[in-house]
């Protein structure tokens, strides 16, 4: 009877740990000598031509590829690191802890510019503004905000228009929306002024920026802020009621990242996976398959003010000043 209990158990935190994955995809031949198993935080849709060209060349791996969002990805890696072999995400910050925290290993013969990668452990390989999106309906009546500062003008301008319309990410869900906030705060005073704005409409809250621009292009939301530019850009070429604005006071731009596990047991293909996304990244790639932009050079990065990836990222880790910054963005949007 202990026994029965005890497998029924562990059946249930198994499917209870599998219906985590937003996605779950198999590339390559399903009796493959090898697997890596790769933990995402980037929609399969945008890498699947990548590691369909790395399979292609490597035809006794496979590639198991598994979706979640940036605060279950770091809880799910840090709770069982053996488990999988490389860590993609967009929360730059959360990254960078896991290598601080010696989770991944380092990959010193990876050829990467020096502004790209942390320790030769974590390595950039787009980089991607957080931007604001509009439905045109919008700019029936209004001309398009080039800046927060014009986006609070917008804003109160018709406020029975957007109440309830308009969404951001919610902080204490979304390690990349918390990495957004952090950064537009630490750069502009406006940030708060904007947040206050938007917390007297009603802003509706997400973990997601794919949910937030089929928002938008549904007409839901009319007015979506701090999204990720590059999938917004993708989603406008089939939804042309969608106007994608990268603000022109500062951009907020994050490299995504890829870092090996250190507990892997698949080291050596691991690196060859990382190698191969940095090529592939680093050339233009097919107009066939949804696009994530290519990093910068060292003057776009300044340009473009890529956060850049030091430990100066961990401060807002901090779980005092994580709670301080948290209230404060709660005491701002949640009105």
């Amino acid at each position: 009877m202990r026994y029965f209990i005890t497998l029924i158990l562990a059946l249930y935190s198994s499917l209870a740990q599998a219906q985590n994955w937003e996605d779950q995809h198999y590339f390559g031949r399903p009796n493959a000598a090898e697997t890596l198993r790769v933990l995402s935080s980037t929609d399969t849709a945008y890498v699947s031509g990548m590691i369909d060209g790395f399979v292609a060349e490597n035809p006794d791996l496979g590639v198991e590829y598994l979706v979640t969002g940036t605060q279950n990805l770091n809880r799910v890696m840090r709770e069982n690191p053996g488990r999988y072999d490389l860590v993609i995400s967009s929360a730059m910050d959360l990254q960078i802890k896991l290598v601080n925290d010696g989770f991944a290993t380092q990959l010193k013969d990876v050829a990467s510019p020096d502004w790209t990668h942390w320790r030769s452990s974590l390595f950039g390989f787009t980089a991607e503004p957080a931007a604001i999106v509009l439905h045109k309906s919008v700019l029936a009546n209004h001309s398009a905000p080039e800046t927060r500062q014009d986006l609070i003008r917008l804003l109160r301008a018709e406020p029975e228009l957007f109440r309830n319309r308009v969404a951001t990410y919610d902080i204490r869900s979304s390690g990349l929306g918390y990495l957004f906030a952090a950064q537009d705060a630490r750069t502009s005073e406006t940030y708060w002024r904007l947040s206050e704005v938007m917390g007297g409409l009603g802003t509706r809250l997400y973990c997601c920026s794919g949910t937030m621009i089929d928002a938008v292009a549904r007409g839901e939301i009319l007015v979506a802020y701090n999204v990720l530019g590059s999938y917004a850009a993708a989603q406008a070429q089939d939804h042309p009621q969608i106007e994608v604005i990268v603000p022109s006071d500062f951009s907020t731009t994050m490299m995504r990242t890829v870092l090996v596990s250190r507990q892997s047991d698949n080291q050596l293909s691991a690196r060859n996976f990382v190698a191969f996304m940095l090529d592939h990244f680093a050339s233009p790639t097919s107009a066939e398959t949804p696009q994530l932009p290519q990093l910068l050079s060292r003057e776009g990065q300044e340009n473009r003010q890529v956060i850049p990836l030091e430990p100066a990222l961990m401060i807002y880790l901090d779980r005092l000043k994580r709670q301080a910054f948290t209230r404060e963005w709660e005491s701002a949007v949640i009105q």
